[in-house]
């Protein structure tokens, strides 16, 4: 089996796990199988925490500039998007907490849609050309559903989403072993360790493809032509 170079690609991997190093966050052990496979092929990672940063809630790039009426006095948002928009591949991990997303998970979510508006150098939207996928630890019930929220948050914003693009480990409902606790079964469930060699490596084939294409494709698909009158042959709208 040929494997494409992938050794030009980089990945960021933000983990919303509610607790702040150097706690153990099962999460990133989930995460870290993902991450030692992208950096066998070569991808640069780069990891992030968020629960280490002050990340405050809202939807603009830059809570302390840009919030109308004034905005707060710390804000490590805009230096780790740099970081995040320095990847060709988002991985964005989080615990299941009733049956959802983290809180943090959910922070930066709403702080990328905060970036979605902007546009790239072929007009579009800022996060066209990228690729994302979404891992999921807990000890209960809601790993479908984070994903389906999730991936449908980043491919809104214009990440590309390859085919099994999830992958996750949940123990007994209620109180139990953890991914990372002695006797847990997670780092040897084939079920789950299957899924996050997949999502990894078409995580890489598509950013592959979109690497090589110098982007996402071009055509009816510019907000900058949008905005400037072009309506790419709709049926109703007349060009302006």
């Amino acid at each position: 089996m040929e494997i494409p170079d992938f050794s030009d690609l980089t990945a960021v991997a933000i983990n919303c796990t509610l607790k702040p190093s150097p706690a153990l966050s099962h999460t990133q052990g989930l995460m870290d199988v993902s991450l030692v496979l992208l950096e066998a092929h070569g991808v640069a990672v780069d990891r992030i925490r968020a629960a280490d940063h002050d990340i405050p809630p809202g939807v603009y790039p830059d809570m302390r500039e840009d919030v109308p009426g004034g905005g707060v006095a710390i804000d490590d948002w805009p230096a780790l998007a740099a970081r995040v928009l320095a990847a060709d591949i988002l991985i964005l991990g989080t615990p299941v907490w009733l049956g959802d997303k983290s809180s943090v998970a959910s922070r930066v979510i709403e702080r990328l849609y905060g970036l979605s508006g902007e546009l790239n150098d072929r007009g579009q939207f800022r996060f066209y050309g990228r690729t994302a996928g979404v891992v999921v630890t807990g000890n209960e019930d809601g790993a479908k559903h984070v994903a389906m929220n999730v991936l449908y948050s980043l491919q809104h914003l214009g990440y590309t989403i390859p085919p099994a693009a999830d992958a996750a480990w949940l123990g007994s409902v209620g109180p139990g072993p953890s991914y990372l606790d002695e006797g847990s079964g997670g780092p040897e469930a084939e079920f789950t360790q299957r899924n996050v060699t997949f999502m990894t490596y078409n995580l890489m084939h598509v950013a592959r493809w979109l690497k090589d294409a110098g982007g996402f494709p071009l055509g009816g698909n510019s907000a900058a032509d949008w905005a400037a009158g072009a309506r790419f042959g709709h049926p109703t709208l007349e060009e302006r």
